[in-house]
């Protein structure tokens, strides 16, 4: 018999603090955004920023009319099997957001790749990952299935054009 354990520590866990340094890793080209991040409900009452955190639950959707004032998104993962950020970056990326997409917490060196195609691109985990480590594990399978906002080509589109 299984028990709810996962479940438990997945809804009850703290999200790490907010943490207004860099990302640790970063795939963009454009200046690191460095200022205040906002937690969604005071971005939301109107205060001055372009940077907001995305708890898990919290609905990504709210920001879409915000995007022309926004520059960093920071989606929290307090453990890593709480897959919910996951959706919260696909959704900013098909509503049109180009801008930083940053995964913040229990981020996995495994995850990453995946973190990737849905839209993340930037990442601040809460123990560091090896840079070596991370290259291997993004290199590991050259070729994607289906489309997704990382923009690689699928391997059937490449073989049927």
């Amino acid at each position: 018999m299984r028990d709810n354990q996962d479940q438990i520590a997945v809804s009850g866990a703290p999200s790490p603090a907010l943490d207004d340094t860099p990302a640790r890793l970063r795939f963009r080209d454009d200046a690191p955004f460095e200022s205040p991040i906002a937690p969604l409900a005071d971005f939301l009452a109107g205060g001055n920023f372009a940077a907001v955190r995305i708890e898990p639950g919290e609905d990504a959707r709210e920001l879409v009319p915000h995007f022309d004032r926004l520059k960093l998104v920071e989606i929290a993962f307090p453990k890593f099997r709480d897959g919910r950020g996951y959706s919260s970056a696909a959704v900013l990326r098909q509503a049109g957001f180009t801008g930083e997409i940053r995964a913040a917490g229990d981020v996995l060196v495994d995850q990453i790749g995946f973190m990737r195609r849905v839209g993340f691109d930037s990442f601040a985990p809460n123990k560091p990952l090896d840079p070596k480590v991370v290259k291997a594990t993004l290199d590991r399978y050259p070729y994607v299935y289906m489309k997704a906002a990382d923009g690689k080509v699928p391997v059937w589109a490449l073989r049927h054009g």
